[in-house]
């Protein structure tokens, strides 16, 4: 496992487990069998209504609590500071943890900065590890930047080969801000399994597309978090180390940038 290393000086695994579309006993089973699997990173949020069958998995999954690196996030439910209090406390209980190692305000609300305040105050308190954003466009990260007291560690964004947003990483990173994606499989908007340019990178590799698509990625230092309930397929995802891209092949994938989100709602 590689990890990258937020702005505070905590390490985040550089791939993580994402469970928005499970549900259930389920949501249960397959968060405890990547966790045996070996992923250590598990990401969730109260908008996937799971945080309970996470925190189940994690303890069903053997591993202790100090190896997992977990992530939630708060949505419009708690579109206010005393809201996004009291949010925290209920993840809390939820997640049946003590604490939490990354928490989101998960999209770009009205009130996104007054909960980001509320993050702020948990994160002084030791309940949070790190802090940061989601679906944040550069405009409003800047105004965010310009009243808050803690950079956000973390900013969980749309990115895929089609759409990697690879000027707003480095921009990221150059204030402190981790980029991580969300769809790096396009959530279906696209046939990236059949596309002709990772396929035949995957064959000069002996990789699969899925591993592709992750591994240019990671290698311009975005944290990714697919999701898959199938076990063949987490042990596919998580092998992203031991082999790079290189430049002839990132240049290839670039051509793939597209420059525009596929969900229609999230622009930089």
């Amino acid at each position: 496992m590689e990890f990258v290393k937020l702005n505070n000086g905590v390490k985040m695994p550089a791939i993580g487990y994402g469970t928005w579309d499970l549900r259930g006993q389920e949501c249960v089973n397959c968060v405890s069998k990547a966790i045996q699997t070996g992923y250590r990173l598990i990401d969730t949020a109260v908008m996937y209504d799971n945080e309970r069958e996470v925190g189940k998995g994690m303890k069903k999954s053997g591993i202790s609590r100090e190896e997992i690196f977990l992530t939630t996030k708060l949505d419009h439910r708690y579109a206010s500071y005393e809201k996004a209090k009291k949010g925290i406390d209920e993840c809390l209980k939820n997640l049946q943890a003590d604490y939490i190692d990354l928490l989101l305000v998960h999209e770009p609300y009205a009130e996104y900065i007054s909960m980001y305040q509320a993050l702020e105050e948990a994160y002084a308190q030791g309940k949070i590890r790190a802090i940061g954003i989601s679906n944040i466009n550069r405009r409003l990260y800047d105004q965010l930047l310009s009243v808050c007291k803690v950079v956000p560690m973390v900013n969980q964004v749309e990115s895929h080969v089609y759409y990697p947003q690879l000027s707003y990483q480095k921009y990221l990173q150059e204030k402190g801000t981790v980029m991580e994606s969300w769809a790096p499989f396009t959530e279906g908007r696209r046939r990236i399994f059949a596309e002709p340019v990772l396929m035949e990178i995957a064959q000069k590799y002996q990789k699969t597309v899925g591993q592709i698509a992750l591994k240019y990625l990671s290698q311009n230092g975005i944290i990714v978090i697919p999701k898959t309930a199938k076990e063949e397929r987490m042990k596919e995802n998580i092998s992203l180390f031991g082999f790079s891209l290189d430049e002839s092949d990132l240049h290839q994938i670039r051509k793939l940038d597209e420059g525009k989100s596929l969900f229609g709602w999230y622009e930089p």
